[in-house]
């Protein structure tokens, strides 16, 4: 993966430990079919601009996270609710292909969730999110998926069903042992309580000021700022710029792998499923943020959300390229926090 010699090392304090290997990857989250327009350029408020092409594609937050970790190679499971309704037959068939476990998908009395989505030639995107069932997932259900698997493993989250649910799946699964990772999309407070439960919490940099009441300003202050908030681990995903992450050791610097893009409507998720499947088999935090960058990238240079994620064999094939052609000084760099 990332090249030992990319990476600048030091010694200091412990970080926050990752999971052992094997680990199954729970994902409990929304499960939409997006039905997406594409456009010359997005309207702006009013008006109306012509598209060229739509089509109804499989997602949701929670079940592109689950697609994107098993393409990676995890063992994953999905705990979420549908519609009694041909989205939701379509959607549990999806992921079933997938080779994902949906023995925790409820059906629930409110229609699947839909996601309206615009994407513009640059690739930049609008999204309307409409819950629908997604709003009937709780804690009855959640319970039953954690007390399903034998030993725990890498929890995965997002803000698309209810923050009750959120708030009782990072208690319980904190409680039971299990690594939760929190993608705290769309952007809403987390409370302090919960912080501290949670081990690594990625926003991008809309959330992060979301979760900080502020402008972002330096991305690497900001990631310090929110572990100092009571996580564990921060991530903050910046687009093109790549990413930060902060732990006990400091903060590091994860450079983007240079691509062409034509849709980054699943990016975030490409990462997030690519980061929960490699803490899930134990990977060193800079292989684990370089496998991630590279499995964003791919995903943004093809159309679609669950349909542009990337599988292992193509992000491994990537990252050999891009550390052929990678500059020394674009390497993931870490900066060391000082000894008290």
């Amino acid at each position: 993966m990332v090249p030992p010699n990319a990476v600048k090392r030091r010694v200091s304090a412990k970080a926050a430990p990752m999971p052992h290997p094997a680990k199954p990857v729970l994902v409990i989250g929304s499960l939409n079919m997006d039905l997406v327009a594409r456009c010359a350029r997005l309207p702006a408020a009013g008006e109306t601009v012509a598209g060229r092409d739509f089509a109804t594609v499989p997602g949701g937050k929670g079940a592109n996270q689950a697609v994107a970790a098993a393409r990676m190679g995890a063992r994953v499971a999905m705990a979420g609710t549908t519609g009694a309704d041909a989205f939701g037959a379509a959607l549990r068939e999806g992921l079933t292909a997938e080779g994902i476990d949906t023995t925790h998908l409820a059906v629930g009395a409110a229609p699947t969730g839909t996601a309206l989505i615009l994407v513009d030639d640059t690739g930049a995107n609008s999204i309307v999110v409409v819950p629908g069932a997604n709003a009937e997932t709780g804690p009855a259900l959640i319970d039953r998926a954690l007390d399903a698997f034998p030993a725990p493993g890498v929890l995965l989250l997002q803000h698309e069903i209810p923050p009750a649910a959120v708030a009782h799946a990072i208690g319980a699964a904190h409680a039971r042992g299990w690594f939760v990772l929190l993608n705290p999309a769309p952007a809403r407070p987390v409370p302090l309580a919960l912080m501290q439960a949670i081990d690594l919490i990625a926003p991008n940099e809309t959330e992060a000021a979301a979760l900080l009441g502020r402008d972002l300003g330096d991305p690497g202050e900001a990631a310090e700022a929110l572990r100092q908030a009571g996580a564990r681990a921060v991530l903050i995903t910046l687009g093109a710029a790549g990413a930060v992450y902060a732990d006990a050791d400091g903060v590091r610097h994860v450079p983007p792998v240079p691509i062409r893009a034509v849709d980054t409507t699943g990016a975030g998720d490409a990462f997030l499923g690519a980061l929960a499947s490699m803490l899930a088999t134990g990977g060193r935090i800079d292989e684990v943020l370089g496998v991630a960058a590279a499995a964003a990238a791919l995903s943004v240079s093809r159309p679609g959300a669950q349909p542009s994620l990337p599988f292992r064999a193509e992000v491994e094939t990537l990252i050999s390229r891009a550390a052929n052609e990678r500059p020394a000084d674009q390497a993931i760099t870490a900066t060391p926090r000082p000894r008290a």
